[in-house]
């Protein structure tokens, strides 16, 4: 016979389990939704094709981040945790190498790469940080890292070549893949930078003050664009496309992205990073009609899992 005690013990624990169960549904749902809302920007760069000015476009995506998040980054100033003054050439350098390379070139790319190439390109990102790591004299080297860098060359031939050996040996490869390597190096030195980067504000306060600086680096050229073809930069086609970019890839991607992190912390909150190819894929499908080939399965599966090698401790 099952004592008082005992049954209420196991009901305890059932409700425990079942609200695990429900903390894991609404993770994955969230981790879902995050990597979903970061590869629409790659998906809007592919789908305008050129018709707004890469630059400008991406002036106003940062702009909006700053302002978005402009209140996170007052509120650390005032407590003292974000200085801007000795901070400012660190700011400068994040804000370029992740903002302004990887605003305009993203859409410039998309014009003769598809979606699902910027993506994957894109998900080396993690084994470059890696090495420059190693580099720097940051991180050691294992042999799983050295097998995912691996890995993750032969997924990248694979991709940028779509295939055909006979491409890497003519270089008969889509500039947009090449191109895309930019903004690939330049996400990897951000992400190794800006944890470094007044490491005692908030992650959205930090995201603030890139964003300003990336917006900064590139409000000369949007301006030249804006001045040259105001009927494409000033065209509703192009608002509706500065609004998206600054609202969806931009608040709702940091915001959510933050949150996850601060929810389960940033090691699990990187599984975007194995989610992102995923959700680019499949959006490219049925947004854009570029569905995924055996090449983009079998290279992104080879990065992908190259970059699970390298992370693994």
């Amino acid at each position: 016979m099952t004592s008082p005690g005992n049954s209420a013990a196991d009901g305890r624990q059932r409700t425990a389990s079942s609200q695990d169960g429900w903390t894991a549904a609404i993770a994955l749902l969230g981790f879902v939704l995050v990597a979903t809302a970061q590869v629409t920007n790659m998906i809007l760069a592919r789908g305008l094709h050129g018709e707004v000015p890469p630059f400008t476009l991406a002036f106003f995506r940062w702009t909006i981040i700053a302002a978005g998040l402009a209140p996170f980054a007052i509120a650390d100033m005032r407590r003292g945790r974000l200085p801007l003054r000795s901070n400012a050439l660190p700011i400068l350098v994040a804000g370029f190498l992740g903002m302004f390379l990887c605003g305009a070139p993203v859409y410039i790319a998309g014009t003769t790469t598809t979606a699902i190439n910027i993506a994957l390109i894109m998900s080396l990102s993690p084994i470059v940080v890696l090495l420059l790591s190693r580099l720097l004299g940051l991180e050691k080297i294992g042999v799983l890292q050295v097998l995912g860098m691996g890995l993750a060359l032969v997924g990248t031939v694979l991709i940028v070549s779509r295939g055909d050996p006979r491409a890497l040996a003519e270089l008969r490869m889509a500039p947009g893949d090449l191109f895309m390597l930019l903004p690939m190096l330049g996400w990897s030195g951000y992400t190794l930078l800006q944890s470094r980067v007044a490491s005692g504000a908030t992650f959205l306060a930090r995201v603030s003050v890139f964003a300003a600086a990336g917006a900064l680096f590139t409000l000369p050229v949007a301006a030249w664009e804006m001045w040259h073809t105001p009927q494409a930069a000033f065209a509703p086609r192009a608002f509706a496309a500065y609004v998206f970019a600054g609202l969806v890839p931009g608040l709702l991607a940091y915001g959510g992205f933050a949150y996850l992190g601060g929810r389960f912390g940033s090691v699990r909150a990187s599984i975007s990073v194995y989610l992102a190819p995923v959700a680019s894929a499949l959006l490219s499908w049925i947004i854009l009609g570029e569905p995924p080939t055996l090449v983009h399965i079998f290279g992104g599966t080879l990065i992908l899992g190259a970059v699970w090698a390298s992370l693994r401790k």
